[in-house]
């Protein structure tokens, strides 16, 4: 009869820690040699990823020294926000493409046939903007459409609430942040009234702007039946590599006809006449006309990346009657097939522009190229008026901001601050034609890593409408001039000037 050999705890985990012990005297001596390798391996790979695929020299060069100097550190930061792995191809869209962007009864405008709808001095640079955004956005310029500025929560709310409950078919809403406060839930009983009388209803919020308000709105859209998503909903893999990208798109539309975009969130502190607590300044549109269908399609991509549900059905894109005289097109930007086009557009303007440029933006980080390209068009004789908030949400943005307008100032640009309340708007306006609105910052934020929307409108009444909106606002506004800058502390300046070197990731 054998007898069952039996082994204390204990002495297995002796046995395991003598293993241990062995095996570990015995690689130790590699070890350095061993952790030095693989961080030359990986600060190699890693550099020859930068030089193929960062446009940028002095975005490069800071990419490599991180590398080389903080390996281990340096190598997870560029994996974490360095690389682009968002390409969102949505192909059953694609396949459907002539009729979303050439709805039928509608013939797109063109350099040819531009006289027809707006009339523009026969040498006018301006005239060449529209060839270079045909070229830039591959999206047809559509006529027929009508914008009506909604200014602030107070007039925009409403608005959308009405449509949303006038909806017969279907509604749908994209939006960065999404607060659970009273407005919030306020939209979430119409949307779910929308619902229960059998309309589609569509919600699409970016993960990150849900984090605004705790706890979240989301709970409340899946207590209700609707379908609602999130973009990039977890900072867990897959999408932890993700973390830095955003949804930053506000569109609205319902039955494919009526639409409403701009620069507005969902949240209580636009509704100025509740008096909240951090109020905030902003503009929004609602828009009538074939270029609904451009809001419509960009809002069925977002839903096909993040539900895989194809929305290129003709029921989602009906034919659009005539609404107006405003000539528009959508331009959709992000790290996707879309990188650089609004940055592009938003140059071009400048450089067509012959009288006067002007800009409204919260958050205002330009690049060397758009510095050269506003100074160029000051120094040639342009008027250029850049407006910006007296006091920023972000008080780090604005450092950053401040080191980038020396070079604007002593070209003749010309810098205001707002009063309060904080000023969320985002309106650049080129000789009281030409009109760029939409969810874009000019900053690397907006430009680089976000999902943007924007409309270019051709129209002289909404420009001139637009232009005078800006106008006084500066009248109310305070204008630093190139000694006002010179004369700030030096301690101010190094502030500054130290926040700017985060400005691609403010």
């Amino acid at each position: 009869m054998r007898v069952p050999l039996i082994v204390e705890p204990v002495v297995v985990e002796i046995m395991l820690a003598n293993y241990f012990s062995i095996f570990y005297s015995g690689i130790e001596p590699y070890l350095p040699v061993t952790f030095t390798a693989l961080a030359f391996m990986a600060s190699s790979l890693t550099s020859i990823h930068v030089l193929l695929s960062r446009r940028e020299p002095g975005s490069s060069i800071a990419w490599m020294a991180l590398v080389w100097l903080a390996p281990l550190i340096g190598v997870t930061t560029y994996l974490m926000f360095g690389i682009n792995r968002i390409k969102r191809r949505a192909e059953s869209l694609r396949a459907a493409e002539e009729h979303v962007l050439t709805p039928p009864k509608v013939v797109p405008v063109s350099p040819s046939n531009l006289d027809d709808h707006i009339q523009i001095e026969p040498n006018a640079a301006i005239r060449q903007l529209l060839p270079l955004v045909d070229n830039v956005v591959e999206r047809s310029l559509l006529p027929h459409n009508d914008f009506t500025p909604l200014f602030d929560g107070d007039e925009t709310y409403p608005a959308m609430l009405e449509a949303i409950e006038e909806a017969n078919h279907s509604v749908h809403l994209a939006s960065y942040i999404f607060d659970n406060d009273k407005i919030g839930r306020r939209f979430v009983t119409a949307l779910e009234a929308a619902h229960k009388r059998g309309v589609e209803v569509r919600v699409l919020i970016d993960a990150a702007g849900l984090r605004y308000s705790i706890p979240s709105i989301y709970t409340r859209f899946r207590r209700t039946g609707i379908k609602a998503v999130r973009f990039l909903p977890s900072i867990l893999p897959p999408h932890f590599m993700t973390i830095n990208l955003r949804n930053h798109r506000k569109i609205l539309v319902v039955d494919g006809t009526t639409g409403f975009t701009g620069g507005i969130n969902i949240r209580s502190h636009h509704l100025l006449a509740d008096h909240p607590p951090h109020p905030a300044k902003d503009l929004h549109f609602r828009v009538q006309g074939p270029v609904v269908s451009h809001l419509q399609e960009i809002f069925a991509e977002d839903w096909a990346f993040c539900t895989g549900e194809d929305l290129s059905a003709a029921e989602y894109f009906p034919i659009i009657e005539r609404a107006g005289h405003t000539l528009a097109r959508g331009i959709p930007d992000g790290p996707d097939e879309d990188l650089d086009k609004l940055r592009l557009v938003i140059k071009g303007a400048i450089s067509s522009a012959s009288k006067r440029i002007r800009i409204m933006t919260p958050y205002f980080i330009p690049d060397p190229a758009m510095v050269s390209a506003l100074t160029v068009a000051a120094l040639r004789g342009v008027k250029v008026d850049i407006l910006l908030p007296g006091t920023n949400n972000l008080p780090y943005v604005q450092w950053a901001s401040m080191a980038h307008l020396r070079p604007l100032l002593k070209r003749g640009c010309r810098i205001y601050f707002s009063s309060p309340p904080f000023d969320h708007t985002k309106l650049m306006v080129v000789d009281g034609i030409w009109t760029l609105v939409g969810s874009a910052n000019i900053d690397p934020r907006s430009l680089r890593l976000n999902f943007e929307f924007n409309v270019e409108c051709w129209d002289r009444k909404l420009g001139d409408c637009l232009d005078r909106y800006v106008a006084s606002r500066i009248d109310a506004a305070d204008e630093m001039t190139f000694d006002d800058y010179e004369r700030r502390p030096r301690l101010l300046q190094l502030r500054d000037g130290i926040a700017s070197l985060l400005s691609p990731y403010l």
